[in-house]
């Protein structure tokens, strides 16, 4: 394994056909343990799954690495935005992006797409984060759900 390898995560559609992929691709960190990593991506599609999450991954006959299970979750919350284009943000993904870094938020967004994947820490505000989610759905500035989430982003 080298420095960085890429994990392949299988992800579910619903009956309206989202996620728009059945495969994502993300980077992680090959750890000491055989077929063991560290995600260094932030998750568009694939549930249950957040940045730095420690998972276990089997290679399949091409030599392809394929998420298994989280073996350690980093305590993150993974929550995707899409901004509406007819909504106060117009679309854009950098006002998400910049409206939740005061938070210690940080994320990516991917125009193909329209979304904004969130890596939200354990340790911030998630009371005053989901109030934010809310509000923004509310005033019809962006659609949002939960990628993966805790009982602290729950109990929130």
């Amino acid at each position: 394994m080298t420095d960085h390898v890429r994990v392949y995560f299988a992800v579910e559609q619903d009956a309206e056909g989202w996620p728009p992929v059945t495969v994502e691709r993300m980077w992680a960190t090959p750890t000491p343990r055989e077929r063991v990593v560290v995600l260094d991506n932030i998750p568009f599609f694939a549930r249950g799954f957040a940045c730095f999450d420690v998972v276990a991954v089997t290679e399949d006959g091409d030599g392809a690495l394929w998420a298994d299970k989280t073996i350690k979750w980093s305590g993150n919350c993974t929550i995707r935005v899409i901004p509406y284009r007819s909504g106060p943000l117009h679309g854009d993904r950098q006002a998400v992006l910049d409206t939740f870094k005061p938070f210690g938020i940080d994320g990516e967004g991917i125009e193909q797409y329209g979304i904004v994947a969130l890596n939200v820490p354990g340790d911030a505000d998630l009371v005053a984060v989901k109030r934010l989610l809310r509000e923004g759905e509310q005033d019809s500035r962006w659609a949002w759900e939960e990628g993966c989430v805790g009982d602290a982003w729950a109990d929130a």
